[in-house]
């Protein structure tokens, strides 16, 4: 970026910062996520070589050469964004006009009991960058690293069990009637488990799903817009129907002063990370992005909403597990192979041993494939989750890696990497918008209530 735009985005967002209008939040959220979008797009360039000469750094195993590219530049955008947060406080939290000739001065944007909420998400986020960067420099075990956001959620857990602690959750109206329920079901200490558990599965579910250019940023991206079109959808509601709920309204509003800032700095990197890719993002982003979104989903009470938006990660986890969790051998790299006659991707194989005899593999066991597997193979074969390779006695000796990628080269065939990367986040989108659609048209009549209930009645009459 040039110093003239570099110069012009700043002008930008400090006239959208300065701007007092009802929405005064989201115009201070667009004026950061402005600056933030600069400040990576100036930084990442300067900090590839340094990170290179001190050794972060991987091979693109998908380019011809395999060319050397500086790895963990997700620390930057992720540093960025707190520093952009904390500029943010006086915008959303200070008092505005002055009280000194005895009148009241004007309400800040949130409550002061909201300041809680936000310091302790930020402080969570500090400790998912250091335990990202923590993984990226010193390559903990999976089985470990696993259970790391929990640790980095405890400060939001604890603000959130003083400062709040509602633990009920709202029961389907056919469960409540068929055994006589209350329409909601309080949890108590369960609760914190299920976010515990929220916190887990979103940084990681985003580092599993990821090996080709640009899908950890992209992913990121495509929830973010996502939760945003949810947010609005609240925002713009609350000025059209007098009876939408205050508390859903703040709520959502809060949630955008995180994610619009995000959506900036996520396109910056996206910028150098998208294919070919100038840098590699590291596990400190896949968790830093994730906890992003873990906050959201906790500080604003809406996790099932939030594990909507997350289904492909969810289908990809449960598609993995058989290999996460060692029923099939689990290669370290599951990444699709790369022709270099073509510069296509395609789908990349774990090996069987087909005797007993046959040579071991490089750490001392025999991959051999579970008899009881076969014919799960099989039939997962025949519905196109799967692709097998056979021998001349069709004893089975290959079968692809079990992850979301391999599995969308299985239905699309070969792709560029650009390209396979573009169609993976078109059909999260899709996705995504497909929940979101019967997110607020089925809510209503499967759970009896929903915060937006009124206005969904009002279009429906009209």
């Amino acid at each position: 970026m040039n110093k003239t735009t570099s110069a012009a985005s700043l002008l930008i967002s400090a006239v959208l910062v300065g701007l007092q209008t009802p929405l005064q939040p989201i115009q201070s959220a667009l004026g950061f996520s402005i600056f933030g979008y600069t400040c990576v797009d100036y930084l990442i360039p300067k900090v590839g070589a340094v990170f290179i000469k001190r050794g972060i750094f991987g091979k693109d195993m998908s380019k011809v050469g395999r060319p050397i590219i500086p790895e963990t530049i997700g620390v930057i955008p992720a540093l960025v964004y707190l520093l952009v947060m904390f500029f943010y406080i006086p915008f959303l939290f200070a008092r505005k006009g002055n009280n000194g000739g005895g009148g009241e001065a004007d309400a800040s944007a949130f409550s002061h009991s909201k300041l809680s909420s936000y310091l302790s998400s930020l402080l969570s986020l500090e400790s998912m960058i250091l335990l990202g960067l923590m993984d990226d420099l010193f390559d903990i075990r999976w089985r470990h690293k696993f259970f790391l956001p929990a640790i980095a959620s405890i400060p939001l857990l604890i603000v959130y069990h003083f400062e709040f602690n509602q633990t009920s959750i709202l029961l389907p109206k056919f469960i409540s009637n068929a055994f006589q329920l209350s329409t909601s079901v309080d949890l108590g200490v369960l609760y914190y488990f299920y976010m515990a558990a929220v916190s887990i599965f979103c940084p990681n579910s985003i580092n599993i799903l990821a090996g080709i250019n640009g899908l950890e940023v992209g992913q990121t991206l495509v929830i973010a817009v996502l939760l945003v079109i949810n947010d609005l959808y609240y925002i713009v509601g609350y000025f059209l129907e007098d009876h939408l709920i205050q508390s859903a309204f703040e709520v959502h509003m809060f949630s955008l002063c995180f994610l619009i800032p995000f959506l900036g700095i996520s396109l910056a990197l996206y910028k150098y990370n998208k294919f070919p890719a100038k840098v590699f993002v590291g596990d400190t982003w896949c968790y830093f992005s994730g906890m992003v979104f873990a906050v959201i989903g906790i500080s604003g009470h809406f996790a099932k909403t939030l594990m909507l938006f997350f289904l492909p990660q969810i289908l990809n986890f449960v598609y993995s597990s058989p290999q996460l969790f060692g029923i099939v051998p689990c290669p370290r790299h599951r990444l699709p192979k790369f022709n270099e006659s073509d510069g296509l991707l395609y789908n990349s194989y774990t090996e069987y041993e087909d005797s007993e005899e046959s040579a071991e593999s490089s750490d001392g066991k025999k991959k051999q494939l579970r008899p009881y597997l076969k014919p799960v193979f099989n039939l997962l074969e025949k519905m196109y989750l799967i692709k097998l390779v056979r021998n001349e006695k069709g004893e089975i000796v290959k079968s692809s890696n079990l992850t979301l990628i391999n599995l969308v080269i299985i239905w699309f065939g070969p792709r560029n990497e650009g390209k396979l990367c573009t169609l993976i986040m078109q059909l999260q989108f899709a996705v995504g918008l497909l929940m979101l659609i019967l997110r607020h048209t089925l809510a209503p009549t499967v759970f009896g209530f929903d915060n937006s209930w009124s206005m969904l009645n009002r279009f429906y009459i009209s």
